[in-house]
């Protein structure tokens, strides 16, 4: 991997077999770099060559991870456990809070359902009310929305659940400010925030965010299967363990390594939020997490998020003219990495979308808007291939 170039914002030397012209699709699966690739085959080689013997050196890796991973996102190692990805994440902290029949969640229509599922659940089970206000009346109308969200809290509600970024508008939510709000009327926050970890800055401790999931194929530009799960350190203790498996318990590795006398389930189920990680999981994928968020902070995370607007801010405008409506806050500070669009009257979504795809422009189609999601490797001079991708697929469907 040493060989491998040094990642450059807006050049993709490290993605030599991508195929389309333009990628601009992060914000469904990104594509992973040669170093992420490079890091994965890694661990594959190392288990090929070691077998059991390369385990201990991967288990070390995650600890590793974790801490880079609390810099990404202004929290603590201690309080990060590695998962499958946001919505496993979002399941064991709905399954683990610690409720009282009765408690009162409050959840947002228009949301991706990984952030409403896992709490719909843990309301039958647990004997919740659910309550939802809608996610885009914050994008347009934010004085009418934190009035619904005062109204709510009023009424008491223990836990609001939202995501950092709306994935259908690229909105970014005001999450310091609902979790102010919040805060003052004792409810806690658990942010869904694969839209945002990556391209935008986080920083749990300063924006007040109790709780937060993340999967890795998005914006942090890793592989499928792995994420993690973050929660502020105080409230580590108070979860329940009702998703504890061998590896939740302290010491629950001594048997392996440490002679007779070690194999016990008795030990206690440890208090930090790693009690989470239940059995063996996605090394490799937990490797190449490592490398994608090395690369992250090799070029800065503000740098990145700075980049990618400019790329939106040049295609909204050639969009605009050409008939689009744009669903991009005007606030730059509800500006995350999404450029999200609705068609000319009289131009189908779906059939554009395809139409742009053909031909070599990679985007996405969330709930009838067209959703554009460059990231640090979309080159600004790429623009104008972009658009005489736009235009072409327009014509063909006139």
């Amino acid at each position: 991997m040493s060989t491998l170039p040094a990642p450059a914002i807006g050049d993709r030397t490290l993605f030599p077999t991508l195929r389309p012209l333009v990628y601009a699709n992060h914000a469904g699966i990104a594509v992973p770099s040669a170093r992420v690739l490079a890091a994965a085959t890694t661990v594959h080689e190392d288990y090929a060559a070691r077998g059991f013997e390369a385990f201990p050196t991967w288990i070390a890796q995650r600890r590793r991870l974790k801490e880079k991973l609390a810099r990404l996102v202004g929290a603590v190692p201690d309080a990060i456990a590695l998962t499958q990805n946001t919505t496993r994440g979002l399941v064991n902290l709905a399954l683990c809070f610690p409720w009282t029949r009765g408690d009162r969640v409050l959840l947002f229509r228009g949301e991706f359902p990984a952030n409403v599922t896992p709490w719909q659940r843990a309301a039958e089970l647990f004997g919740l009310d659910v309550v939802f206000e809608d996610a885009d009346t914050f994008r347009t109308d934010p004085e009418a929305a934190f009035d619904a969200l005062a109204r709510a809290l009023d009424r008491g509600i223990r836990l609001v659940a939202v995501s950092a970024v709306e994935f259908q508008t690229g909105f970014r939510m005001p999450v310091r400010t609902i979790a102010a709000r919040c805060h003052e009327r004792g409810a806690q926050v658990a942010v869904d925030a694969v839209q945002a970890c990556g391209v935008v800055p986080i920083d749990m401790a300063a924006d007040g965010i109790d709780y937060l999931s993340c999967g890795s194929h998005k914006w942090l530009m890793s592989l499928e299967g792995c994420g993690f799960v973050a929660c502020a350190p105080e409230h580590a203790a108070a979860l329940r363990p009702n998703v504890a498996g061998w590896l939740g318990h302290e010491d629950g590795l001594k048997f392996l390594f440490e002679g007779p006398g070690h194999l016990r389930t008795d030990r206690p189920i440890r208090k930090t939020i790693d009690f989470m990680e239940d059995g063996n999981s996605n090394t490799a994928g937990f490797a190449a997490l490592e490398a994608a968020v090395d690369t992250l902070h090799e070029l800065g995370v503000p740098a990145i998020h700075a980049h990618v607007n400019r790329w939106n801010d040049a295609v909204e405008a050639a969009l605009l003219e050409r008939g689009f409506t744009s669903a991009r806050a005007t606030d730059a500070a509800g500006r995350s990495g999404s450029l999200c669009v609705l068609p000319p009257a009289g131009v189908d979504g779906v059939g554009l979308h395809r139409a742009l795809v053909k031909r070599g422009l990679a985007c996405a189609v969330p709930d009838g808007y067209l959703r554009l999601s460059p990231h640090w490797p979309n080159a600004l001079s790429e623009l104008d291939t972009a658009l005489g991708i736009i235009d072409e697929a327009l014509g063909a469907l006139a």
